[in-house]
């Protein structure tokens, strides 16, 4: 099943999975996977939504566990776009849709994937990653910060 991803892909996937599990009890349902989906640009409808949790929920349970998830995005093409990838790593942290990213959306992120960084610690990462000087990070900041690394 995984066999095909990396450790370094199953870590980010994790990762990942994380985040979308909003109130983090193992399983993605239809709910959590719509935000997520709205959150990367896609606007399915319910029916959608129950369609993909059925198509890849092969233990039955009504929603999508780890391993459920790790099939799906073993499935996913070889090559992505990084503009795009990069695009939609900003539209998970970006959650109200706003356009930029403040520090309670990078704590967040962060806390979900982990990462219990303190407030100066969250204010640092903005101070660097935020050109302007406004406070947040928008897309270009965030890609400019993101490409650094």
């Amino acid at each position: 099943m995984s066999d095909a991803l990396s450790p370094e892909q199953i870590e980010e996937y994790k990762a990942a999975f994380a985040v979308f599990d909003k109130n983090g009890d193992g399983d993605i349902t239809a709910k959590e996977l719509g935000e997520v989906m709205r959150s990367l640009g896609q606007n399915p409808t319910d029916e959608e939504l129950n369609d993909m949790i059925n198509e890849l929920d092969v233990d039955h349970t009504g929603s999508i566990d780890f391993n459920e998830f790790l099939i799906m995005m073993s499935k996913k093409p070889k090559y992505v776009d990084p503009e795009q990838e990069i695009r939609e790593i900003f539209n998970v942290f970006d959650r109200d849709g706003s356009g930029t990213i403040n520090s309670s959306e990078l704590r967040h992120v962060m806390k979900a994937i982990g990462e219990n960084l303190t407030d100066d610690e969250i204010d640092d990462l903005i101070r660097e990653a935020d050109v302007d000087g406004n406070g947040t990070i928008d897309y270009e900041e965030f890609a400019r910060f993101f490409k650094k690394d």
